[in-house]
């Protein structure tokens, strides 16, 4: 009997270890595995508390009876609460390397500690940390190497035009809309959906990149300083663009001015030939320097397309497209320099706007069952959702929207799109917990539903919502924000 419950216990522990382990790896998945961001920017704190430190407490208050809570109550709970994750783990190679560490680690404390009857903190605390830390450094090392690899691929192709795209709203709608009208004359290959940090394009141009792409273009993100320079210094583009910048990541950076400090940090490029900046960021005249934001002319956008006019030096073409969005023309704009920089004409480019296809869930229109559906589920500025607002108060139906509110943004912006909502939407539904406090309180449409996470959604929007509603999906945050 004493040795069943001497294996009862054995097992136990290295599921329980492995349960928190899992739990841990999912934070820093979802954080850019940085640590400090799962302890201090964890959108829902209260997590760690229930899945990690309380369980790990009970492991020394409970005793004998831990196993009994770690099998009715914590193993219950933490797949209740992974089955509701919108955003689950991604099981790749990284999560694989720390999950092998923590095993081995735990199993062999766990025997040495089964050997010599003594069982300590070491045997729950000590594996997770050698696992992290240990994983941490091996990472370290492969991506140096990787990115190594990346670099020389890079060099080899002594053709390739690179397009760096950075700024705080609109980076992937560029990147898109530059990568479609090259394409209509050169090979263009650009980064696959927001893949935007350091090591998603080392990764990119490892394994996907194709070594006959002429132009490659690549959008650039950042959580804080050094983010950009360390990616611009890596791609070393040609060609960069400075989209427009505002208080998104706020939370990160602490002021406007970091963020622009930042998001410059791209004009760093030691092979620079042409800088393409939006007048929100500065109006500081550099050679290499050519301004944009103020040379869009007549813009009209319905929910048909936008049309415009493109102030180019002593000419003016004028665009239109089926992309939603007034603020798109910005975005198209500057596209359009990028396309004239790289010699193609005004003929191919007026066509190549016409032809150009909407973003996925950037305002993407979709009709389904009667209903018109702006999927705009991507887009997390103030601009944009804005813009999303409007477009919905031109149409003649019921107008519903679907959104969490703006996130790593400050109140009083979330304020500004509440007072734009009220003025336009029948139905508000409200999704997550981190703004509901505020919509709740200062919502003033005819019907709200305030929904804690999205599982429901569903079954809300088939009640709520009929044929020939407008519904606008806006930002798309997942459950753990």
């Amino acid at each position: 009997m004493q040795e069943y419950a001497v294996l009862i216990a054995f097992v136990s522990n290295i599921l329980f270890v492995m349960a928190l382990g899992w739990y841990l790896i999912t934070n820093l998945q979802w954080y850019d595995y940085k640590l400090s961001r799962v302890v201090l920017k964890h959108h829902k704190p209260q997590w760690h508390l229930f899945y990690f430190i309380a369980p790990f407490l009970a492991y020394y208050v409970l005793g004998h009876f831990f196993a009994l809570f770690f099998y009715i109550v914590y193993v219950p709970a933490l797949f209740w609460w992974h089955k509701r994750l919108d955003k689950k783990l991604v099981v790749t190679w990284r999560v694989k390397r720390f999950l092998i560490l923590l095993f081995s680690f735990v199993f062999l404390l766990d025997l040495l500690c089964t050997l010599k009857s003594a069982c300590g903190t070491y045997s729950v605390f000590i594996p997770l940390a050698l696992a992290y830390m240990l994983s941490t450094m091996i990472e370290k090392f492969l991506f140096m190497a990787y990115k190594k690899e990346a670099k020389k691929k890079l060099k080899e192709m002594h053709d390739l035009q690179i397009v760096c795209i950075t700024g705080s709203y609109g980076k992937t709608s560029i990147k898109n809309f530059v990568a479609q009208i090259l394409s209509k004359k050169f090979r263009v290959y650009a980064t696959p959906r927001s893949v935007n940090t350091i090591g998603g394009i080392v990764g990119d141009v490892n394994n996907a990149l194709p070594a006959d792409t002429e132009i490659y273009v690549c959008e650039a993100g950042a959580r804080q300083s050094g983010d950009i320079y360390e990616i611009t210094t890596f791609l070393e583009p040609q060609r960069v663009v400075v989209g427009k910048v505002g208080a998104a990541h706020i939370e990160y950076f602490k002021s406007l001015q970091n963020i622009i400090a930042t998001k410059l940090e791209i004009m760093q490029s030691p092979r620079l030939e042409l800088a393409f900046i939006h007048t929100s960021v500065t109006d500081e005249p550099h050679a290499k320097v050519t301004f944009f934001g103020d040379d869009i002319l007549n813009p009209h956008a319905t929910l048909e397309g936008t049309s415009f006019e493109l102030e180019l030096g002593d000419e003016i073409l004028s665009l239109h497209t089926d992309i939603l969005g007034a603020f798109q023309s910005m975005n198209i704009a500057v596209a359009v320099r990028i396309a004239k920089s790289f010699g193609m004409s005004n003929e191919e480019i007026i066509q190549a706007v016409k032809e150009l296809k909407p973003v996925e869930h950037r305002l993407q229109m979709i009709k389904a069952g009667g209903k018109l559906i702006l999927d705009d589920g991507y887009n997390g500025n103030i601009d944009g959702m804005l813009e999303g607002v409007r477009l919905c108060s031109l149409h003649s139906g019921r107008k519903v929207m679907v959104t969490p509110g703006l996130v790593e943004s400050s109140d009083e912006l979330n304020l500004k799109l509440i007072h734009a909502i009220n003025a336009v939407f029948d139905i508000v539904i409200v999704t997550g917990s981190l703004n509901a406090e505020l919509f709740e309180k200062n919502l003033e449409v005819k019907h709200k539903v305030m929904l804690a996470d999205k599982s429901q959604l569903t079954e809300v929007l088939a009640e709520q919502t009929r044929a020939g509603d407008i519904i606008l999906f806006a930002n798309d945050a997942p459950n753990f924000i």
